[in-house]
């Protein structure tokens, strides 16, 4: 009969350990559990255990330290970290020194047990000689310690030791272009370049210029060779935002560069191979797109290899307090006065719904560090910002009669599809609908916003950029100081 698997449990807290040995035992396990870093690495170095679970603070040492030396001696030991300190950093560490899995405390039991099984059925584990990131706790891109953006972290984490392409999707003010940035900053093309390009701010007849560049005499104007987007991020991470917005023929030219590993200049004929990671972004639901005909699926399919869905501000109203009193601090480090949030405040602030994400809540709190005279913000101030019509969150419409937008919607749509020739409806009538919806949403924001279109970016959710873009689309006149 064989000797079932050890697990040595390293945690300065007895509960802890109490719980987790009595878990793992109900499971069939050995288990050997101590509070202290110094006993975990002497079981280590005696070739005990086959699997630890650590803590990374403890008493005389850090957890996360003493991994990669466990991995030198015991490059098959797995290893999972437990901590308290759930940020974006620690789970890179823990990933990018070796450990099997990162979870956040507190963590779920039945999580931990599954993450057991697994890592003693998994295959033994290659060592990746790649350079840790650099320190950076102070800077972390993302700030939150919700369920949901744990999950982020973790997947983050695992991704920054490899080159797959990523599909970031979330609502415009979420951070997409911080995951990039992170992917980015943690991930083994670090010391290359990280190139940005939003889609829906480029004219259509210069997107394949921008992204491959163009010889000189390609087109009119070209009077000297340009670098594209390609080239320039060539190394490192080219970041490709709002990729919803793609035109069809520029989309088959990126398909044909991610099939091939390679690209052609505008008016070139020497191949130049692509060196670059590909992540991804857009606010739109790619799978209507590609139902609609305007975005190709074999494109997505190239793109979606690792998707990450960013979480609206609303579905993490625990992060509003951390991401508040962190954009006072920037705030203060920029020049502005010091201010704090008080619970109150803070309470208030996770009742708005935040149509503007993250991105709302950054400007909100540069506002109130400029122009609040009191240093210590109460409900009273947040309660005053959010009864201004500009920020305050879109209600559900109706009409004189009663009747509210979406079956009026309905409605109106209904009498559409009736309409139709040899018994099928009329063609192309999703580019046609959200024209007549668009177009007048955009026109009548632009007019309560006397055509500042900061202010209408803001109130639609949209990126200005964005914004700019569907204005010139749809041919929406825009004065200044109109209504």
């Amino acid at each position: 009969m064989s000797t079932p698997p050890t697990v040595l449990v390293a945690d300065d807290d007895r509960a802890i350990r109490t719980v987790l040995t009595q878990a793992l035992g109900r499971n069939g396990y050995q288990v050997r559990a101590t509070g202290h870093a110094l006993t975990l690495w002497r079981w280590v170095e005696e070739g005990e255990g086959d699997l630890v679970i650590t803590d990374v603070m403890m008493p005389d040492d850090n957890g996360l330290d003493l991994l990669p030396r466990m991995k030198r001696i015991r490059p098959d030991l797995r290893v999972v970290v437990m901590s308290a300190q759930s940020t974006l950093m620690t789970a890179v560490k823990a990933a990018q020194r070796g450990a099997f899995e990162y979870l956040p405390k507190p963590f779920d039991l039945k999580e931990l047990l599954a993450v057991v099984d697994r890592a003693l059925a998994a295959p033994a584990p290659i060592a990746d000689a790649e350079a840790e990131p650099r320190d950076g706790e102070e800077k972390l891109p993302l700030i939150g310690r919700s369920p949901a953006m744990q999950e982020i972290y973790r997947t983050i984490a695992r991704l920054t030791t490899t080159d797959l392409t990523v599909m970031v999707n979330g609502e415009s003010g979420t951070g997409k272009e911080l995951v990039a940035r992170a992917l980015h900053d943690y991930g083994r093309r670090r010391n290359g370049p990280f190139v940005a390009i939003n889609m829906a701010a480029i004219p259509r007849e210069l997107i394949e210029s921008e992204l491959f560049g163009h010889e000189r005499g390609a087109f009119t104007g070209a009077h000297n060779r340009s670098l594209g987007r390609f080239e320039q991020a060539a190394g490192g991470t080219l970041f490709l935002d709002e990729i919803g917005d793609m035109p069809p023929e520029a989309q088959t030219r990126l398909l044909r560069v991610l099939q091939e590993g390679e690209f052609t200049s505008v008016g070139g004929r020497t191949p130049i191979r692509a060196n670059v990671r590909i992540v991804a972004a857009t606010h739109r639901d790619l799978r209507q797109a590609i139902r609609a005909g305007i975005f190709r699926e074999d494109l997505f399919y190239r793109l979606n290899v690792v998707p990450i869905r960013l979480p609206p501000l609303r579905e993490r109203p625990e992060d509003i307090g951390p991401l508040a009193r962190h954009f006072l601090d920037r705030a203060r480090d920029a020049g502005l006065p010091a201010k704090t949030l008080d619970p109150g405040a803070i309470d208030a602030l996770r009742g708005y719904r935040w149509p503007g994400n993250v991105r709302e809540l950054e400007n909100l709190m540069r506002r109130l560090a400029a122009l609040t005279p009191q240093e210590i913000i109460g409900a009273d101030v947040i309660a005053a910002e959010f009864s201004d019509p500009g920020p305050a969150p879109v209600q559900a419409s109706e009409t004189p009669g009663g009747e509210t937008l979406a079956s009026a919607v309905e409605r109106h749509l209904r009498a559409l599809l009736a309409g139709s020739t040899d018994g099928m409806p009329t063609r192309d009538i999703y580019d046609q609908v959200l024209a007549e919806v668009e177009r007048p949403l955009i026109r009548m924001t632009l007019a309560a916003t006397r055509g500042n279109q900061i202010k209408a970016a803001a109130i639609l959710g949209l990126n200005r950029n964005t914004l700019r873009k569907k204005i010139r689309d749809l041919e929406i006149p825009v004065v200044r100081g109109i209504g």
